[in-house]
């Protein structure tokens, strides 16, 4: 009985999704465009980053150059933390 459980265990652990697989990135990269109805930046690498409803766009625009962490999430790519390199 114990193997019977344990196997299906470890079946639904392979087959569950897991977040956990998710892993972050990090760009640094100068901002190509920003376009705040869509809640996205685009950067100089050619690749959109979409970020939170709650973002504050105050003092970025085209030309500042940033690092951006961010994670895949359904192909897009969104940003976890964003900061303004000097």
């Amino acid at each position: 009985m114990r193997i019977l459980i344990a196997a299906l265990l470890t079946t639904a652990s392979i087959f569950s999704p897991l977040n956990s697989w998710a892993q972050s990135a990090d760009v640094e990269a100068t901002i190509k465009s920003v376009d705040t109805k869509a809640y996205s930046l685009t950067l100089d690498d050619g690749k959109t980053y979409k970020v939170p409803e709650e973002f504050n766009f105050e003092g970025l625009e085209a030309g500042v150059k940033v690092l951006v962490f961010y994670t895949v999430v359904d192909g897009n790519r969104v940003v976890d933390d964003l900061e303004v390199v000097q």
